[in-house]
């Protein structure tokens, strides 16, 4: 009797070294991507605490804000082809070089459709905050400097080098990091003296990328392969154009509606928000590579159910525990943030409602549906801009505003799963 007690005790514990055995290989790869999450998580944070308390609340507000427009309009550049280079990476690594003078040929091309972009964008939300200047050295530092550092990071994932790709993010998160330190101890704080900093940070990141981190192949151009994949990319760059403006038009609308002092304490909140959703993008990121080999991986209901309960746990217990932490130690992280720190808790459901919308995104660029993805995400950006042009106008205490804005994302994620699991009733297209 006790020797089949024990055979029966030690069954769960063989079938649980079993299972941890066939996915080490998967382990390995998710602990070494985590790892650059996790060195981001700590650099991104010194990196807000020494730029958040430097700058006056209303100038980090400006430099927020043309941030985020930097990132969106980032997606212009080569017209979306760094989704191709990705999938190459991720299927054909041999072709890496030759889709990488593709991208760098319709990146040249791409600069002038970016440059009236970015002057579009400056007339409607920017003309009467920000300094012309000031907005082009923040969209060329994002566009021209920070996106081909992606580039490298995505390519290094792709190829599974998630080890390489994660030493890279490190060392570029903590470069600006060292250049906010820096800007810290400078003589004179501005908005437009930071840009500099910035702007150095970020081709130091850029040289480290190319230098040591991208993969060794010889360019060539052929174009009959470009043509190929060119609308699909432009679906993609469209679609994420349109990610990003609904990922942060509410930062647009506050710069416009509430002016900058407002836009400063909502970029301090929203920053802090951001700063949960970094473990995830790791997650998301190896599962899109997964559905990329296997498009049925969530084709069960307790999958996708638990995967986005997870999402939603992780991320709002984050936000919890910092919520916490500066309700009891306010100043914690400087004394400019201390004036947003009340409000951080009020937005308790907004980080793991807005990574879920940022999953569901990913989750049809894994199927290869570009084209519903970019219809999608244009909905809940005119949606988004609705419901906060609502907030912002009949909302007057910012408490409140902070409040109202679990129901606005609520309301958007409620919208994305219904569009996203409906589009997922279709076969997925090839990759």
């Amino acid at each position: 009797m006790t020797q089949a007690s024990d055979i029966s005790q030690r069954r769960p514990f063989a079938r649980i070294g079993t299972f941890l055995a066939e996915r080490r290989g998967l382990l390995r790869d998710y602990f070494s991507a985590i790892s650059g999450a996790g060195g981001r998580l700590v650099f991104s944070l010194a990196y807000f605490i020494a730029l958040a308390n430097t700058l006056s609340i209303s100038e980090f507000g400006m430099f927020a804000t043309a941030s985020a427009a930097g990132v969106m309009l980032s997606r212009i550049l080569a017209f979306g082809f760094i989704s191709a280079l990705y999938r190459t990476a991720a299927i054909r690594p041999n072709l890496i070089g030759t889709f990488t003078a593709g991208f760098l040929l319709l990146g040249v091309l791409s600069l002038p459709l970016l440059a009236a972009a970015s002057f579009g964008v400056y007339l409607i939300f920017f003309a009467d905050t920000v300094p012309l200047s000031v907005f082009a050295a923040i969209v060329f530092a994002e566009a021209l400097l920070w996106r081909p550092v992606e580039v490298a990071l995505i390519v290094n994932n792709g190829l599974g080098k998630f080890g390489r790709a994660a030493l890279l993010a490190i060392m570029a998160t903590a470069l600006r990091a060292v250049g906010a330190v820096l800007f810290m101890f400078w003589a004179h704080h501005s908005v437009w003296i930071w840009s500099w900093f910035y702007i150095g940070a970020n081709a130091a990141s850029l040289l480290i990328a190319f230098g040591f981190f991208y993969p060794r192949q010889r360019l060539r151009l052929r174009i009959e392969l470009y043509l190929r994949r060119l609308a699909d990319s432009i679906y993609v760059a469209g679609a994420e154009v349109l990610f990003y403006l609904q990922m942060e038009f509410d930062k647009l609308l506050v710069l416009a509606i509430g002016g900058p002092h407002l836009a400063g304490i909502y970029a301090i909140i929203m920053r802090l928000v951001d700063l949960t959703a970094i473990p995830i993008r790791t997650f998301s990121m190896m599962l899109v590579q997964r559905m990329m080999r296997a498009p049925e991986l969530l084709s069960r209901l307790a999958v996708k159910s638990g995967i986005e309960g997870g999402v939603f746990a992780v991320s709002t217990l984050a936000l919890l525990t910092l919520g916490i932490v500066l309700h009891f130690f306010p100043n914690a992280l400087g004394k400019n943030v201390a004036e947003a720190a009340p409000l951080v808790a009020l937005a308790i459901c907004v980080p793991g409602l807005r990574n879920l919308v940022e999953y569901q995104a990913e989750l049809l660029f894994a199927r290869g549906q570009t084209l519903v993805r970019a219809l999608n995400l244009g909905l809940l950006a005119g949606l988004k801009a609705v419901l906060l042009t609502y907030v912002l106008t009949t909302v007057l205490d910012t408490p409140n505003l902070v409040l109202s804005l679990n129901v606005v994302f609520l309301l958007l994620y409620l919208a994305s799963t219904l569009l996203t699991y409906s589009a997922m009733r279709k076969p997925a297209k090839p990759v």
